[in-house]
């Protein structure tokens, strides 16, 4: 017969948990040389983005960034609690698991392909050349430096994601974008 733990059991365990990575993060990641790449990574993306961002459609390009943050987090906490992949190395402890990779260089990259590839065509086309370089030289590199641990993921996996995120986060926007053109249109007539 098999016993069901108790919510108490597990919560139990979630507290030793929290306390060894906190330990584990202090004693191993703090510091180190991939934490400070993990900072760069997080910080000076959005300081590019902030020189570049077309200021006309900063709202348009905002709104897929932030759409896109959301669906990333989620992702890839589905991941790490899925037990498919693993962060050795975080930048903050309290944070989602790899934020500065997954709100820093992913998003900015994703937000400039949106403000320049502005066709359906160019804009897949650009995804998927950036979901390559992502899945098959940043994700090695990653894992290569300790930041990153596959579990049970390949690094094909990522690749129809980086593209198919993107791509449904633009279609989001478009409509969301074409919804207000067309409201502005009937109440100017």
């Amino acid at each position: 017969m098999q016993i069901t733990p108790t919510f108490e059991e597990i919560d139990n365990l979630h507290k030793q948990l929290v306390e060894m990575r906190i330990d584990y993060w202090i004693n191993n990641s703090l510091f180190s040389f991939q934490w400070w790449l993990l900072l760069f990574v997080f910080i000076v993306p959005w300081f590019i983005w902030w020189k570049f961002v077309d200021n006309k459609r900063i709202y348009d390009i905002l709104l897929f960034g932030s759409l896109l943050m959301i669906l990333v987090l989620i992702l890839d906490d589905l991941g790490v609690e899925f037990q498919l992949w693993s962060y050795p190395h975080q930048l903050f402890i309290v944070l989602p698991r790899l934020i500065s990779v997954d709100q820093g260089i992913i998003i900015v990259a994703h937000m400039f392909l949106y403000q320049f590839f502005r066709s359906w065509k160019s804009f897949i086309l650009a995804n998927t050349i950036m979901a390559f370089v992502f899945s098959f030289i940043c994700e090695p590199v990653t894992v290569w430096l300790g930041i990153y641990r596959l579990e049970n993921w390949k690094y094909i996996y990522s690749f129809p994601i980086y593209i198919l995120k993107s791509i449904f986060i633009k279609w989001i926007v478009d409509r969301v974008i074409r919804n207000k053109k067309n409201k502005f249109i009937s109440k100017s007539n």
